[in-house]
């Protein structure tokens, strides 16, 4: 089974960003293992130091000592007339050396650059033969240029069967008077040195490993202490803005968390009255529309009744009552539009629409929606062109309020079209279908197109209107197309007219998130 990094990854950057709580307690681990770390090795290298400092002067001293007696007892044999027995001299000063030192080993050379017969033999300890220890050339060379009582000195390992211990080795010069000068090497084992460093070392590191754990454990409980209470906040704002008007934050002690939730349930007590204040508000102007929409429709209904009697009987008239019975007719057609579209708003916004869809083939709807405005188009001079490249055209609809946007947008594109030609195009996918209505009229400024789907707003109110409209037509429009599960979106320019594209799902009870078949706006090259 192969590791999939990147899915990890991808749960480690979001566990990261999406935990306070992991960020905490991560960040103080790594800042307090920094710092423990840092401490530790300035700690370890301080005691390193100091260990090999004072080890380092006690050999020196002792080897210092021992090198004073040693050329002592050679010149006091040589005083004495002992040259003929100079090795037993030798051999005893080298006994007397490791008798009064605590070097491991020693090495008994004759000095470099001397002429004349060899007199002593060199004497060296077995872990010279074997090799496992040897003289280094510099070190030899830096023996024989010191002068006095001076002693030369280098850090050395000794090779064991246990492995490599360190040391030091220091050098001297001995002059025996009648064999020449000779080199003395002492080797001092540094094993107990070690032992005790790498006894503070692992303590050191123990101790690191339990203080970070320690800081560990205390940034969990105070991010347990501190984040909990604000995860509770969040989760109770979460409610609070899904409508759960009754949550609150339980309160305990009078600390600043205790403060944060009382504020916190003040605000929600504030929240709670005037969102009820609103709602209460918005139910009254909700049902006064819808009653005064109604109690209007009867006395219309009479008033309709009359001002047909009195429409149909016109030509008996003078030319000015005929031309009120005309006005009257059209101002009753208007009001009565204008009721249905009050009626049809107040169901929005009480929630109350239901659709009734079925499978439509919107290629028939859009040419019968053409069909009912041609007239209206031919007497504003301009021709309605359809243009449907093939697809999937059938979607579960409800017809009636698909039909009411297409009515809205070809009333405004006659409007506002200046006599030009106005194009309508249908395109779908797999997913949803589209339908766009493009006129080439006077356009819209930006400031305009965003206000354009408010409600009872007019781009040019001066502008003379074939269609009557009463300013609800595009938000109601919009409203068809949200309860659709679509969108209702558009585009204009000033001078280059405007598209207005209706995008919808071909499934009902799906909403369409995807990419719209049409283009806004639409491609002209594309789909000619």
């Amino acid at each position: 089974m192969r590791w999939n990094w990147r899915a990890w990854r991808s749960r480690l950057v979001h566990l990261w960003r999406g935990s306070l709580r992991v960020r905490t307690i991560v960040i103080t681990v790594v800042l307090a293992a920094l710092s423990v770390t840092v401490i530790g090795i300035v700690i370890a290298t301080s005691v390193r130091s100091n260990l090999f400092d004072s080890r380092r002067d006690q050999v020196l001293a002792e080897a210092g000592r021992a090198t004073v007696q040693a050329q002592q007892m050679f010149t006091t044999a040589a005083e004495l007339g002992d040259s003929p027995d100079l090795q037993s001299t030798a051999d005893s000063v080298l006994d007397a050396v490791q008798l009064s030192t605590t070097a491991n080993y020693l090495a008994f050379l004759r000095a470099a650059g001397q002429e004349g017969p060899i007199r002593l033999d060199p004497r060296v300890s077995r872990v010279f033969e074997t090799g496992e220890l040897s003289v280094s050339t510099e070190l030899r060379e830096t023996t024989a240029e010191a002068s006095g009582t001076e002693i030369a000195w280098q850090s050395v390992a000794v090779s064991t069967e246990t492995g490599s211990q360190p040391g030091i080795m220091t050098g001297t010069i001995l002059d025996t008077v009648t064999a020449g000068r000779y080199q003395l090497f002492l080797f001092y084992n540094l094993a107990d040195v070690q032992s005790t460093l790498d006894f503070v070392q692992s303590t050191l590191l123990f101790g690191g490993i339990a203080l970070v754990a320690l800081f560990g454990g205390v940034a969990y409980l105070v991010v347990r202490l501190v984040v909990g209470p604000v995860r509770i906040a969040a989760d109770a704002s979460e409610k609070l803005a899904a409508g759960e008007l009754e949550e609150r934050l339980p309160v305990r002690g009078d600390d600043e968390l205790a403060t944060l939730a009382r504020s916190f349930n003040r605000m929600a007590d504030s929240l709670q009255r005037q969102i009820r204040q609103l709602a209460d508000l918005s139910r009254v102007q909700q049902r006064f529309v819808s009653d005064v929409s109604h109690e209007l429709r009867t006395p219309l209904t009479t008033i309709r009744l009359a001002g047909d009697v009195l429409y149909d009987q016109r030509g008996d008239f003078p030319p000015t009552t005929a031309r009120t019975a005309e006005l009257l007719h059209a101002q009753i057609g208007r009001f009565e539009s204008m009721l249905a579209d009050l009626l049809e708003m107040s169901r929005y916004d009480a929630g109350a629409v239901q659709l009734e869809t079925d499978p439509t083939n919107l290629v028939r709807l859009v040419e019968e929606s053409i069909a009912s405005v041609e007239p209206l188009a031919q007497e504003k001079g301009s021709e309605i062109r359809l243009v449907a490249p093939g697809g999937y055209f059938e979607a579960d609809v409800d017809a009636r309020r698909v039909r009411r946007i297409l009515q809205n947008l070809l009333g405004n594109a006659i409007d506002h079209g200046e006599s030009r030609p106005i194009v309508v195009y249908v395109d779908s996918d797999a997913d949803a279908v589209a339908i766009a209505v493009r006129d080439y009229g006077v356009g819209m400024a930006p400031g305009v197109v965003e206000r354009v789907f408010d409600r009872f707003w007019r781009a040019d109110p001066s502008r003379q209107r074939t269609t009557g409209g009463t300013g609800l037509g595009l938000a109601i429009s919009l409203e068809d197309a949200v309860v659709h599960g679509g969108e209702l979106a558009v585009w204009s320019q000033p001078g280059e007219g405007s598209c207005f594209r209706l995008t919808l799902p071909r499934r009902a009870g799906t909403a369409w998130h995807g990419a719209s078949p049409l283009a806004l706006p639409p491609d002209e090259e594309a789909v000619a």
